[in-house]
């Protein structure tokens, strides 16, 4: 996987820490790293940190040693990290900083559509755009060579169809750097003021100046036979790939010039002077801003800029076959059949959060829910949450909910924040003490499975254990909960569920006491998929009796993928294969026809 390939070429290159927060598409970059230092027998500190901006100034602490570190997220956390991203493109780096960031063109698994190209442009950092896993393997290396040789971080850019992507990749050894770590003080540069930083910014300038003019990486040409003069496409990422596998199909490649853009920025200007001399009509794809496109300011230019591509969503190869088609004036080709339809995503049978929205909903069904990011984004199909924005958010969103209807005089409402417990960890710290200090009201349910289940299970701080499975302190929740001064603190598993709703009411008293506040809750049930998890569970047989009334309560309400409604008779059955037996739905059938019977 491409991921792999990655990780292997950090190995090759000599990179001797890998930090990371999970998230897709690049979940598997730092996975992968710890498994095969493993395997290997390589040195290598390999770290779950607790978000981006974090993992960013660790990788950045080890480069500043002269060794090589990478950091890896995927765009959005690119946001996370972005203070510590900008600032280092001024300052510099010693041993080479490589900066993975996975972009989500769609997106399939995102907030935004983002194109972390345009970041490297304006924190004036070079990025790399590989076409395939193996290009993406092989660029790793001369980027911590290009690091070293300008001081500088240089961004490594894959999308989802590189990260996810298989191929044949040779692996050659793991490479050893003969290098002792060092570091050599240098306020001016390290702990740079304002009165140092204009002629840093100078000095970056020049760095970016000198990498356009180097030829390192330059456009790769696949020329044409003059069957289109004065005609060229110029594409990077798998946008070339899609490109180049269409022109072959067409019998087109080779006709007209080609171009792979391998290092979008900087741009050599002796490329750009190149396109506007030799081109008339030049068609730009790239994923998803208009990154080649701006540099180049041609007129001729059909790009992102006068909308003959699309200026939001992947380039796939059916939308870049209409887009050949138009560029190049060919006769229409067949569409491609739509896609078929199929069920919405859902909660998996047995999971806890679904009781936790379930108990949310039924107690305050007038309530407000904002929520997070994470696989607990899905009790939005519960009716159990009404925001998610980004990573924390759904805090600070609760303290703000409560002080317009405080501030207003009118009455609060109930409001209930969730969030997962690798959430927390991440960004909902420093949300929780300020709704603390600022004085809020609302209720706090910390969603705790145990791992950070969305991105593929990887630790989380509270398990004690690291991204290479060996044992650390763990930092209990409670501990850190209670220290951000919250009063209210209890736990209990949500398949408990009476005893769960009377515990969110208790809760809510607590938020409305004279001398109350923030109230929280852990709601603590271990993933069902998590293969670390702990199988201590007791599965219990359910069934459906023939007093079901067939209001479909269960359905509509709980949405347990292992209830399913007879066609014939609407009354509601259990799917005993995909049953986990958590017997929460004993609880919710209004008419009391859901019963355990072994």
């Amino acid at each position: 996987m491409g991921n792999e390939a990655i990780a292997w070429g950090l190995l090759e290159a000599g990179c001797t820490l890998a930090a990371s927060y999970p998230g897709t598409p690049a979940s598997e970059i730092l996975a992968a790293m710890a498994a095969f230092s493993r395997e290997t027998g390589v040195k290598l500190h390999a770290e779950w940190s607790l978000n981006e901006k974090v993992a960013y100034e660790v990788a950045l602490g080890h480069s500043y040693t002269g060794l090589r570190a990478a950091v890896a997220m995927k765009q959005v956390g690119l946001n996370v990290a972005s203070d510590p991203f900008l600032r280092s493109a001024y300052l510099g780096v010693k041993g080479g900083l490589l900066v993975i960031v996975a972009d989500d063109p769609g997106p399939h698994s995102s907030q935004t559509e983002q194109d972390s190209r345009f970041f490297a442009l304006f924190g004036k950092i070079p990025v790399l755009d590989p076409v395939s896993p193996r290009q993406a393997k092989e660029m790793v290396a001369p980027a911590f060579d290009l690091s070293e040789k300008y001081e500088l971080p240089v961004m490594l850019r894959p999308t989802t169809r590189v990260c996810h992507a298989r191929q044949p990749v040779a692996c050659n050894p793991p490479l050893t750097l003969a290098r002792e770590p060092e570091f050599v003080k240098n306020p001016a540069r390290w702990c740079a003021t304002p009165q140092f930083l204009r002629d840093l910014h100078r000095g970056l300038n020049d760095k970016i100046a000198a990498i356009a003019q180097s030829g390192f990486y330059p456009p790769v040409l696949t020329p044409g036979d003059g069957s289109f003069p004065k005609t060229v496409i110029i594409a990077s990422g798998v946008a070339f790939a899609h490109t180049w596998d269409w022109l072959a199909e067409l019998g087109l490649l080779g006709r007209l010039d080609l171009y792979q853009v391998p290092l979008p920025y900087p741009l050599a200007p002796e490329f750009i002077e190149h396109v506007y001399i030799a081109y008339q009509h030049i068609l730009v794809l790239e994923e998803t801003y208009p990154v080649i496109e701006r540099q180049l300011a041609h007129r001729g230019i059909q790009g992102r800029l006068n909308r003959s591509v699309p200026t939001e969503g992947e380039l796939t190869p059916d939308v870049i076959q209409g887009i050949l088609g138009k560029f190049l004036d060919l006769p229409p080709l067949p569409s491609p059949p739509p896609p078929g339809g199929g069920a919405r995503p859902t909660l998996c049978a047995g999971c806890g959060h679904r009781a936790a929205f379930y108990g949310i909903r039924e107690t305050f069904p007038d309530g407000i829910f904002p929520s997070d990011i994470g696989c607990y984004t899905l009790g939005m199909n519960l009716g159990a949450v009404d925001t998610v924005h980004c990573m924390g958010a759904g805090i600070s969103q609760a303290a703000g909910l409560y002080h317009a209807f405080h501030t207003a005089g009118r009455d609060i409402p109930p409001i209930v924040a969730t969030i997962g417990d690798s959430t927390f960890f991440h960004a909902g710290i420093p949300a929780l003490i300020n709704a603390v200090v600022q004085q809020a009201r609302f209720i706090l349910v910390i969603l705790d499975n145990a791992t950070t289940a969305m991105t593929g299970h990887q630790p989380v701080p509270h398990l004690g254990l690291t991204a290479r499975g060996e044992p650390t302190q763990a930092v209990p929740l409670e501990d850190l909960i209670r220290a951000c001064g919250v009063r209210f603190l209890e736990v209990m598993d949500p398949y408990q569920l009476p005893e769960f709703m009377a515990l969110l009411q208790r809760a809510a008293q607590h938020t409305r006491d004279p001398q109350g506040g923030v109230a929280v809750i852990i709601a603590r049930h271990p993933c069902l998929l998590d293969k670390a998890a702990p199988r201590e569970q007791i599965r219990h047989r359910v069934e459906v009796t023939a007093s079901c009334i067939a209001c479909h309560h269960c359905l509509e309400n709980f949405e347990c993928p292992a209830l399913k409604a007879d066609p014939d008779t609407g009354q509601v059955r259990v799917d005993q294969l995909r049953c986990v037996g958590c017997r929460v739905c004993v609880h919710v059938c209004p008419a009391g026809a859901i019963e355990i019977r072994e």
